[in-house]
């Protein structure tokens, strides 16, 4: 059976590399390719785009894919609608793996908010410089920011037009939390700006704003394709392929 795994994250990546020794699946990981050098999963990669729900479905019929996991960052909304369109219109199982968004604990300061665009207009009121962890992408949505100082942290350079007055930190993770609090007492920063991306590998900045008192402006997921099926951790996801695997060979 073979099986598309899209996305670049942690999960994806261990998904890869458990299905890949699987009896009777063919695993084929999809990467969006914007980050210049990404880590690489198990078995056999593909990088770029589809070009929107046509590509991907032409892709999927030409490819002969049997079942679709879409294990790419919880923002990344456009990628799932599309994934999770495609597959109905074809008829392919299809799951979506997420891993648990974080919660708001005693001694977080957090204003939740629901996109970027309302973390922009949550900032008046917040002492300066802002950090910046939200990826080079969403980055242009506080270009037009003239009265705040930001330290803009991102694994490659951002290509979107930039606040007028920024630090760049070119930097990839996963970091400690005595690195984050170093970073944060060294850049004295005011408040912290990150989606609530969930999992492990960037919970550190989560923690050490709880330990230093440092506000944070948290950004919700979007939400899901309506109707999808989901789960929230690799081990269901292998368990769903091999139910999926048992009906394709009957």
């Amino acid at each position: 059976m073979r099986v598309l795994i899209l996305g670049g994250t942690s999960e994806a990546r261990e998904l890869a590399r458990i299905a890949s020794s699987e009896r009777g699946l063919d695993i084929v990981s999809s990467l969006a390719g914007r980050v210049a050098n990404p880590r690489l999963p198990v078995g056999a990669v593909r990088v770029g785009g589809f070009g929107g729900v046509e590509g991907l479905r032409t892709y999927l019929r030409e490819n002969a894919v049997d079942a679709v996991v879409d294990a790419t960052h919880p923002f990344a909304a456009q990628v799932s609608t599309h994934a999770a369109t495609a597959t109905r219109e074809l008829d392919i199982p299809a799951l979506h793996l997420r891993r648990p968004e974080w919660e708001q604990r005693r001694g977080d300061l957090w204003t939740r908010v629901p996109d970027l665009t309302a973390a922009v207009a949550a900032l008046p009121g917040h002492d300066e410089p802002v950090l910046l962890t939200i990826g080079r992408q969403g980055v242009g949505a506080f270009a037009g920011c003239v009265r705040h100082r930001f330290v803009i942290r991102s694994i490659d350079a951002p290509s979107a037009p930039l606040p007028p007055r920024y630090k760049l930190l070119l930097a990839r993770g996963p970091f400690t939390v005595d690195e984050e609090l170093v970073l944060m007492s060294r850049h004295r920063i005011g408040v912290l700006v990150t989606k609530n991306s969930g999992g492990e590998q960037t919970e550190a900045k989560i923690l050490a704003a709880r330990t230093a008192g440092l506000p944070v402006i948290m950004v919700d997921r979007p939400p899901l394709p309506a109707g999808a099926r989901a789960v929230d951790a690799v081990p269901d996801a292998v368990e769903w392929l091999r139910e999926v695997a048992s009906e394709h060979v009957r």
